[in-house]
């Protein structure tokens, strides 16, 4: 018989409808079964897109990342200008502020308290300071520390501080919370094969008579495989369509806390939920999941059934 002949090809939709057949007539179990399969998927892909909402909310918490040039005494306005030009030109740079000596001492009296010691110095002591705010796409620890290193090696520059910690500490935290969202989609993968696995051996047990006779009269394993196979596809498929329902439905329900959290910090942001790339390969996931754990839970008891 050719690969898709239609023969094979009607035998197949036989399967796929018989299997969602047998589903029905125990809505019950099958409806708990995919719940726990739902949730099970639901878990790691609500926290990836919550790390991808606060991904979403530090890359503007990033692009207020800033370093202080601090100019030597010495340095005229005009070449302080021609500075900032210079700098505003460099492809790691979005923008460059200059603080003059009379605004950064203005600046220190307003904040500080101390005008009237102030104003008794004779000369201002403050330098001239030019702010420098890196592009986004440079806003990595190791890209900026190099660039601090370069700020620092010219020859108007005193000193540049560039303040390290809390961009260490926001990538640390993401790179935590990554790795943390493999590794419970790794060990919910793991639980979503056994589940499907022993449900599709209860399967097979209770139709052990029947996969005994349809030895006897030839039936190959393929044939006797099939229809189970298509039990993995729509647990796995149900419990994704499951799992992309709650994950949808908590995003709602979550969305008018943050958009009354964000109007208090001046911001428009709202929560954005799976778009249909991730959607599929949610889909995708759980199918390949439901596949895979029929697959070796028809494989291991198939051989243990033989006819007497």
């Amino acid at each position: 018989m050719r690969p898709w002949s239609a023969a094979y090809v009607t035998g197949h939709m036989q399967a796929l409808l018989h299997s969602l057949g047998r589903m029905a007539q125990k809505p019950l179990s099958s409806a708990m079964t995919v719940a726990v399969i739902g949730i099970a998927l639901a878990l790691p892909t609500g926290l990836h897109v919550i790390l991808q909402n606060l991904q979403g909310v530090s890359a503007g918490w990033e692009n207020t990342a800033q370093m202080s040039l601090f100019l030597k005494q010495d340095v005229p306005p005009e070449a302080v200008e021609s500075l900032r030009s210079r700098l505003e030109d460099m492809t790691e740079i979005a923008a460059v502020m200059y603080i003059t000596p009379r605004q950064a001492l203005e600046e220190f009296r307003d904040s500080s308290g101390f005008g009237a010691a102030l104003d008794s110095l004779r000369e201002n002591p403050l330098p001239a300071v030019l702010v420098v705010r890196p592009r986004l796409e440079f806003n990595d620890p190791q890209l900026l520390q190099s660039l601090r290193e370069r700020m620092q090696a010219l020859p108007q520059v005193d000193m540049a501080q560039l303040d390290m910690e809390w961009i260490e500490r926001l990538f640390a935290i993401m790179e935590i919370g990554r790795r943390g969202v493999l590794i419970l989609g790794v060990l919910l993968s793991l639980a979503v094969l056994l589940i499907v696995g022993n449900t599709i051996r209860l399967a097979i047990q209770n139709r052990r008579e029947e996969i005994e006779v349809q030895k006897l009269i030839g039936a190959t394993d393929a044939f006797i495989r099939r229809p189970f196979l298509y039990y993995g596809f729509w647990y796995g498929l149900f419990g994704a369509m499951t799992a992309w329902l709650l994950v949808n439905v908590s995003l709602a329900l979550l969305s008018g806390p943050v958009s009354r959290l964000s109007l208090l910090y001046d911001s428009a942001r709202t929560l954005s939920g799976l778009g249909l790339n991730a959607s599929l390969a949610l889909m995708m996931a759980g199918v390949l999941l439901g596949l895979l754990g029929a697959w070796a839970a028809v494989g291991r008891n198939l051989r243990e059934i033989e006819p007497e």
